[in-house]
């Protein structure tokens, strides 16, 4: 048993990590397909993905096969070769989905330019300007397999490199539809911005192009900001809502509410560095409302601290003004910090994850107290108004009969 509130609040959260970690663990390559064996292969970080390659020197050329899986019944997977950085955007790819009129699997060659991007024109099929001496396209399963969420596919090519170049940068990923014989943009999760990688066809090594580090900072600023702008600080509501109403502890109540809630905005300020370092190293990729909202939520939460330092006293006229400045922006900045950790999870890809699912469950824990607590208060309220009111009608009664009283000799 855990009795550490600092544990319980953790535990979820390290259930996250090694939710994440048997899933990455739990994903292999092959060297081996039907038809072929390779030198090498590779389980690629994202997708579930992985690639298996032969590479030979002579010719510098590059049997290579990737194994990825469909989305949609209508979707796509594809892959391709960036020749001058590691992204999406330059790519040379090979995207396969089936045929709008047959149903068949067909492989058609794009190319991935900035207009891609910013969807202002179909991605159309077009000859790359790489030499792809053979490519193809199959199912598992044969020809009686066919496309449904969570088909596998395996998409081989050969390609004839550049001599004593071998470092190559290759891009991934996978989309929902295909419209006509264009597919369309996909998904926006963590996973699908993350399918790049700088890989050494010789060596089998992959540069370090800090993916891995990306997706740590990832977990990290997600759990930093979970915890802080999540938690801590509808908590430090909570306290100076419900605390400072008992007559016992005193003055306590404020030094606690103002202890947890600072301590919310230095742990969330860490977050949002974290954040405003990820969008340095992740340049193109533009999470437009999480970020919104991150930025809203810390300038209302160091509005709402440095407001300490204005604190009227007690008895001076703005005191109301105040209060009610101190009440509003509190109470903004614990909904937007909330709702922002909701789309962070919708960005990180883990809207139906164990993860969600624990901070809904410690939210949930937290919204009932808080209405325990408010019924608790409620039946207070109503109990000292009726004393009062007892007390009231006593006085009034005592003194009517006193005035009401006659003088007898």
């Amino acid at each position: 048993m855990f009795h550490n509130p600092k544990t319980m609040l953790l535990l979820p959260f390290l259930i996250f990590l090694s939710f994440h970690l048997n899933s990455v663990l739990s994903i292999q390559c092959t060297t081996k397909t039907v038809s072929k064996t390779f030198e090498k292969c590779m389980t690629l970080p994202t997708q579930q993905a992985s690639i298996a390659w032969s590479y030979h020197p002579h010719n510098a050329s590059l049997d290579l096969a990737f194994f990825g899986s469909f989305i949609s019944p209508s979707g796509w997977v594809g892959w391709g070769i960036n020749p001058t950085s590691p992204e999406m955007t330059g790519s040379r790819a090979l995207i396969a989905f089936p045929d709008p009129n047959s149903g068949q699997i067909v492989l058609l060659p794009y190319i991935l330019d900035p207009t891609v991007k910013l969807q202002k024109n179909p991605l159309l099929s077009r000859p790359l300007d790489v030499h792809v001496i053979a490519s193809s396209a199959a199912l598992y399963g044969g020809r009686m397999a066919t496309i449904h969420n969570g088909a596998t596919i395996q998409i081989h090519a050969t390609i004839k490199l550049v001599p004593n170049k071998t470092k190559i940068h290759f891009v991934w990923n996978r989309g929902l539809y295909v419209q006509g014989y264009s597919p369309t943009i996909h998904p926006t999760t963590l996973d699908d911005l993350s399918s790049t990688t700088t890989i050494n066809v010789l060596s089998g090594a992959t540069a370090k192009n800090n993916n891995n580090n990306i997706r740590l900072l990832k977990i990290v600023h997600g759990v930093i900001n979970a915890i802080s702008w999540g938690l801590l600080l509808p908590i430090g509501a909570v306290t100076a809502r419900y605390l400072r109403h008992i007559q016992a502890i005193g003055p306590v109540w404020f030094y606690v509410h103002a202890g947890v809630q600072i301590s919310a905005v230095l742990l969330g300020t860490v977050g949002f560095s974290i954040g405003i370092k990820l969008g340095e190293l992740s340049p193109g990729r533009v999470y437009g409302l999480h970020r919104k909202l991150g930025f809203a939520a810390f300038c209302l939460g160091w509005l709402q601290t440095l407001a300490l330092l204005f604190r009227p006293k007690t008895t001076h006229k703005f005191r109301k003004y105040w209060k009610s400045y101190h009440h509003f922006v509190g109470y903004a900045c614990v909904v937007l910090g909330v709702v922002n950790c909701f789309q962070g999870f919708e960005v990180m890809g883990e809207s139906n994850s164990y993860a969600k699912l624990a901070y809904c469950l410690c939210l949930s824990t937290l919204i009932g107290v808080c209405v325990a607590l408010e019924v608790n208060s409620w039946v207070i309220f109503c109990r000292k108004a009726k004393e009062e009111k007892i007390k009231r009608e006593g006085l009034f009664g005592a003194s009517s009969e006193k005035g009401s009283g006659t003088i007898r000799d």
